[in-house]
């Protein structure tokens, strides 16, 4: 008989915040007969960023991935629990994944731009999702898009350039503004930063502040001091399990958990 997980400690401030956008219940992840995920239960927060943090490893990234079902994507993964965007059963069999991809927008560790345009990069998502009903539409969804990622100044007399020809930093900024187009209600970041310099990784720190409010964030991180300064809650997971949830602040000046405080204080990670 499997051994139950320690009880999740969650911070009294968050047991009954009721604003939460997405709700996770009882989720655990396998990949063939390993599990990855065991039983995590967490509340998403319309108007904050939450941070994922613990050790490489410890299923912070593959529970990222149940929220906008990129798990399905792998052959041997399997979600169990219930996990709900405004009170919605996500993996209903009536769920249209494609519809939930582009509410629940993701933006991966390494910059993955189309090989196609900037301008293009931006318009394909509204594109085929019927959201622009003339090239003025477009063109608005586009300028309004790489304003909204801190991009438009840069490129904007170059929009016929390739994505790809951007740096770094640019390229992630115009990923994140690809998830914008669709008007997305969720943005999830898996590790945006870890592939960029320290100037790019604080210009995208400045652009999920400033979208914050706008959109629900949730962004996976290594980087404790970057948790610090971008998250207002901080999930910390270890071996699979949610082992802490609370106001960031007090995660990190006052964490309750043991385990916690030992990956906090760099006894461990």
């Amino acid at each position: 008989m499997a051994e139950a997980p320690e009880e999740t400690v969650v911070h009294d401030e968050l047991k009954f915040a009721n604003d939460s956008k997405m709700t996770a219940r009882d989720v655990s992840v396998y990949y063939g007969a390993k599990k990855a995920v065991d039983r995590v239960s967490i509340d998403v927060d319309s108007h904050f960023v939450t941070a994922f943090i613990g050790p490489s490893g410890c299923g912070k990234s593959t529970f990222l991935r149940c929220f906008n079902r990129m798990n399905d994507t792998i052959d041997i993964a399997r979600v169990e629990g219930d996990i709900q965007l405004d009170g919605e059963n996500i993996y209903d069999t009536r769920m249209d994944v494609v519809q939930l991809r582009a509410r629940v927008g993701m933006v991966f560790q390494k910059p993955n731009p189309f090989p196609k345009s900037i301008y293009e990069n931006i318009a394909y998502g509204p594109r085929i999702h019927g959201i622009a009903d003339s090239k003025s539409d477009m063109d608005r969804i586009v300028e309004t898009s790489l304003t909204r990622a801190g991009l438009w100044n840069e490129v904007k007399d170059r929009l016929d350039e390739s994505g790809t020809a951007l740096s770094g930093g640019q390229q992630q900024r115009l990923c994140i503004a690809r998830a914008i187009a669709v008007d997305p209600e969720v943005i999830l970041m898996d590790e945006p930063c870890s592939a960029l310099d320290p100037i790019a990784t604080a210009k995208v720190e400045e652009l999920i502040d400033e979208l914050r409010g706008r959109y629900a964030i949730v962004i996976v991180t290594h980087n404790m001091q970057q948790a610090a300064r971008v998250s207002q809650r901080t999930a910390f997971f270890h071996l699979g399990n949610l082992v802490e949830y609370g106001p960031t602040e007090e995660i990190f000046t006052n964490p309750r958990a043991d385990r916690t405080r030992d990956y906090i204080t760099g006894r461990f990670g």
